[in-house]
């Protein structure tokens, strides 16, 4: 048993430090491959060599992270089969079709023109080179589009059937899959928050150009563009965010209520800008989460129902129960999910004994298109991951590392859309040079949208816990069944690849900001 908790804690150590990784590349490819596109495209449309020359010089360093994306993005895939093989086998039906369309669509489209885009300069026509490097940036998002499906899947599972002979999940209904209202919302806000990460990238490198008095051309038709681009999508990243709240109020409500260090549900529930928490031993409610706090009243009902009355459920709420919002405790859900696991148990039984009459009985429990199994399957399946949960508690994800990841996430948020409005007001005026405090802000602000992005991931990611699937299987249950050891030898293997890769990334990149473009 000892063995296999650490199997389970260094193989979600593992799967984090990939996923971070790997998230320190993709978002500056999903944005500077678009800006880039725009930017040839102005090339096109005015032959002006100016802005193939510029043009060029960002495509070098989106092909320097482009590259070492796709690196760690393959190894984050093979982790599904190697650490997490219990979790592949119970909903890989489902889980490996948007993986595999993300292959077959996403990742051809990318490594088919990127070859056109890095050397059919002056080899192939303007438009041919133009769309090619459009298809790039298009099919980089696309293959977002993928992953991002699947993974808000594993958030709100839908469009799915569990097969009784297979213990799978199966899907019915790609189109729910697809179209679920967490999958358009997770994909529209992690693409535009990327598209912000990489107007602050360019403006950031461009402004350093300023300070340093070169490449002064370049470097302002550079922020003009990003700032505009990176205003307009960081609004539509601010109002995918409300959004996203008001979804996870009605399908997370545990993801909500730790995001808010909210203990005990409230009617007209205040909104906690910032404040100062108590140690977890001291917390039992509202009244006692704080030391100091400032909130704004009603204003987390609003966000999350619209209606500044409405009732937000909180921690205790959600692990004890509340039947006068009829919300079930914990403990009634893990009753249920037992249920649902003996059935299982009950079934393979009969089925090694050849009992007919025990078979049919249960298969009409699992089958959705009859009035016992709509009732078995809401009532009962619905909870199935609950029944392997120990206790009540362990349903609850960690309070403190949500609240601040959170408001991180949110105040940067709020911080770019000031950036890039002052940038591209400074720009327009022609006043960048007379501001190099602003400037400097800029170039700050390049770490500082990598982490809001990593903020934001951790309240996603940490948020579902204990789930893996969620209500349907912790993540307890999903790890392979492999010597605790092999996870560890390769967490640290992997700790040393993917630093040197980083290390080797930033050298490269400094190196040609500080070479600059081509003289052409």
């Amino acid at each position: 048993m000892n063995d296999l908790l650490q199997v389970v804690d260094w193989s979600r150590a593992q799967f984090a430090l990939t996923a971070i990784y790997h998230w320190l590349f993709v978002p500056l490819t999903l944005g500077l491959g678009i800006l880039c596109a725009v930017m040839e495209t102005i090339y096109v449309r005015t032959g002006n060599d100016f802005w193939k020359r510029t043009t060029k010089f960002w495509l070098r360093l989106f092909g320097i992270n482009f590259a070492i994306g796709v690196a760690t993005g393959i190894i984050l895939e093979f982790e599904f089969g190697t650490n997490w093989s219990n979790y592949s086998h119970f909903v890989g039906d489902i889980f490996g079709a948007p993986l595999a369309i993300e292959g077959i669509m996403a990742f051809f489209m990318e490594s088919t023109f990127v070859a056109v885009v890095f050397f059919g300069w002056n080899k192939v026509s303007k438009g041919f080179h133009l769309a090619s490097t459009w298809l790039t940036a298009i099919g980089a998002n696309i293959s977002a589009l993928w992953i991002l499906v699947a993974n808000s899947w594993m958030q709100y599972p839908v469009g799915c059937t569990f097969n009784l002979d297979t213990v799978r999940n199966e899907m019915t209904s790609f189109w729910d899959v697809l179209l679920s209202p967490v999958a358009v919302n997770k994909f529209t806000h992690t693409v535009t928050s990327s598209f912000v990460l990489a107007a602050i990238f360019v403006m950031g490198v461009s402004a350093w150009y300023l300070l340093k008095k070169r490449e002064t051309e370049m470097a302002k038709k550079s922020i003009m563009l990003a700032s505009a681009f990176g205003l307009v999508f960081s609004l539509i990243t601010a109002l995918t965010g409300d959004r996203s709240g008001a979804i996870v109020a009605e399908v997370q409500p545990m993801k909500l209520a730790a995001m808010e260090a909210l203990y005990d549900g409230e009617e007209g529930a205040e909104l906690v800008i910032a404040g100062i928490m108590r140690p977890e031993e001291q917390r039992t409610g509202n009244d006692d989460a704080f030391h100091f706090k400032i909130a704004v009243p009603k204003m987390l009902s609003i966000m999350s129902y619209r209606d500044a009355d409405a009732y937000v459920a909180g921690i205790n709420d959600l692990v004890n129960g509340n039947p006068e919002h009829g919300i079930m405790s914990a403990a009634e859900k893990m009753e249920r999910g037992r249920v649902a696991i003996a059935e299982l148990a009950r079934y393979r039984d009969a089925k090694l004994a050849g009992d007919e009459e025990t078979i049919n009985e249960i298969r009409a429990e699992f089958d959705p298109e009859t009035e016992e199994g709509q009732e078995f399957l809401s009532n009962y399946f619905a909870y199935f991951g609950y029944g392997y949960l120990n206790s009540p508690e362990d349903t609850v994800p960690n309070v403190p590392l949500l609240f601040w990841m959170f408001r991180i996430m949110v105040g940067l948020g709020t911080f770019f859309v000031l950036l890039c409005g002052a940038m591209l007001w400074a720009a327009y005026k022609d006043r960048l040079e007379r501001c190099p405090w602003l400037l400097w802000a800029a170039i700050f602000s390049v770490p500082l949208a990598y982490l809001a992005g990593q903020a934001g991931w951790c309240v996603a990611e940490v948020g579902r816990q204990p789930w893996v699937i969620q209500n349907l299987m912790p993540t307890s249950i999903a790890a392979s069944q492999i010597g605790s050891g092999a996870v560890i030898t390769t967490f640290f293997i992997f700790l040393a690849l993917f630093s040197v890769l980083l290390a080797a990334e930033l050298r490269i990149m400094f190196k040609q900001i500080s070479i600059g473009p081509d003289k052409e």
